[in-house]
């Protein structure tokens, strides 16, 4: 079958897909953000550059998106149907240099979380279960809106210097 596009617009469509800040991603960031979690990103030192890192926990998190890391059994991990014979050379690659770099980070004494795309619709599930990988019980640290105990906020912050 061939292109509904031409070469030029198939490439602008595929040079529009983003690696990091990905709405997955955010979705992570944000839950870590309300358990009061810091972190780091794209770590350039680790097995292919994790996308979120607690080096003091040796903790990772990996955001997986389902179609280009193949998620066994979800609806997204699709193969497109012409030039199948590349496409599944490129998603063979992927599994593999994701199961290598897997293998090297836990070899070296990370743990690591792998949260694919489609895990991330559900907020409250998703902070869940990041809490429990953290080892900070089921609800973890601050909730929705809370500012954290003990730092105030900027009116209150200059009110205090005063």
């Amino acid at each position: 079958m061939a292109d509904i596009v031409t070469p030029q617009v198939r490439s602008r469509m595929m040079s529009g897909i983003r690696g990091a800040d990905t709405r997955p991603e955010m979705a992570v960031r944000r839950a870590l953000r309300n358990l009061g979690v810091g972190y780091r990103l794209h770590v350039k030192d680790l097995p292919g550059r994790p996308d979120i890192v607690m080096k003091g926990r040796r903790k990772i998190v990996e955001v997986m998106g389902c179609y280009w890391h193949r998620h066994p059994g979800c609806p997204k991990a699709t193969t497109p149907s012409s030039n199948t014979e590349f496409w599944n050379r490129k998603f063979a690659s992927n599994v593999a240099r994701d199961a290598r770099n897997l293998t090297e980070l836990e070899g070296s004494g990370w743990s690591v979380l792998r949260v694919w795309e489609c895990e991330t619709g559900d907020a409250t599930l998703l902070q869940k279960r990041i809490a429990q990988f953290l080892g900070l019980g089921e609800c973890g640290g601050r909730s929705e809106g809370d500012q954290g105990q003990g730092s105030p906020s900027r009116e209150g912050s200059a009110a205090a210097r005063s």
